[in-house]
């Protein structure tokens, strides 16, 4: 059975704005939060980066649904321990309700420590240690750990859940599915893949949890919404690798230049026709995905909400 959740752009919306917008998916029909990590925003045009742990913290005073970090990298620029740390936490806050969605990251949000950039092989590497080093600090027990990428001496959550938080670990292609089915609890892909799943579940990921989203632009007027979503969002129709690899909004505004509004209209499901929405969510269900998240691109959110709450997931769950 899908569950269908709502995902929280950190990119795009202020902190104020993301907890009416997680007020309104619980009382639209969402079962489920997402949350984005980033320290940048893709461009300057999307306008903001809240910290996702200080959200996280805001977001289990104000509902009562689970929460996902879709995805967190703990290895550049924050250590793992670090990271362990921010996560069992949240999942206190949290009441056991909530996931640690994990990838290798973009050097977008990573470099700004002035770190190099490693190869996605090494980045693996790194991540496969990095959750290790996670998992055996959930226990609540001292953990000291020296490994080729980190070290950990004498450390201890002292505020640890009763139980450890789910690591959910994003993938975009073979290497990331099998790593996935490895070293993971789920599997995080954004696009409905069967292929991906396919390896996901061949490399040990068989009985896990599947999660992925999209993102929508609903609008009366369809024009308009392929205009909000090309001038917001031209990044998630980047080629390749280009997503991992640039480091700024600059070299990304850049890239975005070679992205038309008609591969955006293509891509994206925007303005008021429901089939289009249902269909585009509905995939991911057909596809075997476990949990689903939506998030709307551009301030028309109250009509976003209405619009999913009358029509978009009675339909899907009927």
């Amino acid at each position: 059975m899908t569950s269908f959740g709502y995902f929280l752009s950190s990119e795009e919306f202020t902190p104020a704005q993301l907890l009416e917008q997680a007020r309104a998916a619980k009382d639209a029909g969402f079962t489920r939060l997402a949350i984005s990590d980033h320290f940048h925003p893709w461009t300057d045009a999307q306008g903001n980066s809240p910290f996702v742990w200080s959200m996280i913290g805001a977001l289990s005073q104000t509902v009562d649904l689970p929460v996902t970090t879709l995805v967190t990298c703990p290895t550049v620029r924050l250590h793992p321990a670090v990271t362990a740390q921010a996560a069992a936490t949240s999942s206190v806050l949290l009441g056991g309700r909530f996931a640690l969605g994990v990838g290798t990251g973009e050097a977008l949000n990573e470099h700004v420590h002035g770190d190099r950039w490693p190869s996605f092989d090494e980045r693996a590497e790194m991540l496969e240690e990095a959750v290790e080093v996670m998992r055996k600090l959930f226990t609540g027990r001292q953990v000291s750990h020296r490994g080729r990428h980190y070290t950990v001496d004498n450390a201890r959550l002292y505020t640890a859940p009763d139980e450890p938080p789910p690591i959910l670990v994003s993938g975009f292609g073979p290497k990331a599915a099998g790593l996935a089915g490895r070293i993971g609890d789920g599997f995080v892909t954004m696009g409905p893949d069967e292929e991906a799943i396919g390896r996901f579940r061949e490399a040990g990921g068989a009985g896990k949890p599947v999660v992925g989203g999209l993102k929508v632009c609903w609008d009366r007027d369809r024009d308009a919404a392929v205009e909000t979503a090309h001038r917001l969002w031209p990044t998630e129709q980047l080629p390749g690798e280009l997503n991992q690899i640039l480091p700024t909004p600059a070299h990304f505004e850049q890239a975005s230049e070679l992205v038309t509004r008609r591969q955006v209209s293509e891509a994206v499901p925007c303005g008021a026709d429901v089939e289009e929405h249902v269909d585009a969510v509905r995939a991911y269900a057909e596809a075997g995905f476990d949990e689903v998240y939506v998030g709307q691109i551009g301030q028309n959110q109250e009509d976003f909400f209405a619009a999913y709450r009358e029509k978009i997931l009675p339909a899907i769950a009927g």
